[in-house]
């Protein structure tokens, strides 16, 4: 099965939460794993590796916390799945062709190439400002009406 991890789907989750929240508020990893119900140990590890990546900032001390390390806009949900799980690869062969010894003739290879394409496009294309706003939608404040 194709899948992404659970690691994956915990930084996206933990980036929306940020990008939900007025810029530069810091958030504890402690309030991150209660609100997205993430073990805390995996919150804290998945918060150092995206603020390793430059997508978070990190603030110690009195108020300290975690911050989205660029505007919301700016950050695609490639980045995130990239951060964590590595580059979108697919088959091998999209990687290293040279790997494979049924190139140059491969038609398959042709398709996975193409799906991988199509998928860091798409991927890329979703932002967090995006994610961010249809989240408000989906979960308006109590007594209105989305």
């Amino acid at each position: 099965m194709l899948t992404i991890r659970r690691d994956s789907d915990y930084a996206a989750r933990i980036l929306l939460y940020l990008a939900m929240h007025p810029p530069e508020t810091c958030i504890t990893a402690r309030e991150v794993a209660r609100q997205k119900l993430i073990p805390p140990g995996l919150a804290r590890s998945l918060l150092t590796r995206l603020a390793g990546a430059g997508l978070l900032v990190s603030r110690r001390g009195k108020g300290g916390g975690f911050y989205l390390g660029r505007s919301p806009a700016e950050i695609s949900l490639l980045e995130v799945v990239e951060a964590i799980e590595g580059p979108v690869v697919l088959n091998i062969c999209t990687e290293e062709p040279l790997e494979c010894p049924l190139m140059p003739q491969c038609p398959v290879h042709e398709a996975w190439v193409d799906a991988r394409q199509r998928l860091r496009e798409h991927l890329g294309r979703i932002t967090f400002e995006l994610l961010a706003r249809r989240g408000a939608e989906l979960n308006p404040p109590s007594g209105e009406v989305g």
